[in-house]
């Protein structure tokens, strides 16, 4: 199933990317309300969206990367809690304490999500190079991705949920990729207590794309300490191991009888410090699963993961169109930030499901293709569902 389809090229003109003007806090309706959420060091200013749902879940949203900055959900209790990691202002993102360990939170990546080797591709007889901004290797766009940039931002409410319709244009060459890429991604938070991302691009030249979302998720409540008791299911039968410095070798190996089998519900901490290279090149997870796909889902999501808490009994799961999943256990959270709840950020006190095609895909043959042509669109669909499950109701 190709994730590319060749469709007329998408116009994003600035009738789709007007930004609402009027005072600092605007109503945008029931369910949506604009205020300011700081400025950026050459003037601008950056917007905050809070964007509620029949059921009380609440998701802020700024303009700035695009980054998920809270998401209120209930527990089985029916308490509401904030379950993303992040900070109450701007300051929190532009701050040199958080650009030194650079974790994305809350952020769209691109152009392209996780890892290229080397900081470098080819395609059609040119070699371009990118950033190396990890080591020897180039990470989510380069020194200023998607996640750094200020999008053009439309709020909607409509009988499919209230949400945000973000755009950017990325120029021939920024981050030393090819061609102007027009990119459009949608926010949609349903009163099925669904938040769906919606990404549309479009190009002036073959470039490699791979979008995504870096949410760090805690279940319990940001800033309540670790995930390591969170249960996973990973629905898949095979990863990419990686080599010292996280690329891909390029092998597809199956999870069975590795720390990797999520196939059944497990224990993030369960086998997590056990002794296994692959887990001791990334001090943990942060591996790219190969998900299985229900032929009957066509084009539609299908389930990648889901995730239980159980001392709140929230549960996160998680669907998508995209080939790829990158867990990643927090290995690299130092305690260094403190978030929304006056709380450290410790290690691994937060995961990211990042949805994906693969790492590296430009310079592995033998991975799914991500290059986007003229003429063709890129498209890509996933969806966080939340609910509760109480103990007794999983048997634990």
């Amino acid at each position: 199933m190709s994730w590319i389809t060749p469709l007329p090229q998408l116009a994003f003109g600035a009738g789709l990317a007007v930004l609402i003007t009027g005072v600092a806090q605007a109503q945008m309706g029931e369910s949506i309300e604009r205020s300011t959420f700081g400025q950026l060091p050459d003037g601008r200013d950056v917007d905050l969206y809070r964007i509620t749902n029949a059921n009380g879940i609440e998701m802020r949203v700024t303009n700035y990367g695009g980054i998920i900055v809270s998401l209120r959900t209930l527990d089985a209790q029916g308490e509401f809690d904030d379950i993303v990691l992040g900070f109450d202002s701007l300051d929190g993102y532009l701050s040199d304490a958080y650009r030194k360990s650079n974790p994305y939170f809350g952020a769209l990546i691109g152009r392209y999500g996780n890892r290229i080797a080397g900081g470098q591709f080819s395609l059609n007889g040119e070699t371009y190079e990118l950033a190396t901004n990890n080591g020897p290797n180039h990470l989510h766009g380069g020194d200023k991705g998607f996640n750094r940039v200020l999008w053009q931002a439309k709020p909607f409410d409509n009988h499919e949920g209230a949400g945000l319709v973000l755009s950017y244009v990325s120029a021939d060459g920024e981050e030393g990729y090819p061609g102007r890429l027009d990119v459009q991604v949608t926010y949609t938070l349903t009163d099925a207590n669904e938040l769906a991302i919606d990404y549309r691009a479009t190009t002036s030249e073959a470039t490699p794309v791979n979008l995504t979302q870096h949410t760090y998720f805690n279940l319990e409540g940001e800033g309540s300490g670790s995930i390591l008791d969170h249960r996973l299911m990973i629905n898949a039968d095979a990863f990419t191991p990686v080599d010292e410095t996280l690329i891909p070798t390029g092998e597809i190996r199956p999870v069975a009888g590795t720390p990797f089998d999520f196939r059944e519900p497990t224990a993030i901490g369960a086998r997590i410090d056990r002794g296994n290279r692959q887990l001791e090149f990334g001090q943990g997870y942060d591996h790219n699963f190969v998900l299985r796909r229900d032929s009957a889902a066509g084009d539609d999501p299908a389930l990648a993961a889901r995730v239980w808490e159980p001392d709140s009994g929230r549960v996160l799961e998680v669907a998508t169109t995209e080939s790829g999943l990158q867990f990643y256990s927090g290995n690299f959270l130092a305690g260094t930030l403190v978030g929304k709840s006056g709380e450290s950020y410790k290690h691994r006190s937060g995961f990211a499901l990042e949805t994906q095609h693969f790492p590296d895909s430009p310079n592995q043959a033998n991975f799914p293709s991500t290059i986007l042509e003229p003429g063709e669109t890129y498209r890509s669909r996933t969806v966080y569902t939340f609910s509760t499950r109480s103990r007794e109701e999983t048997g634990q």
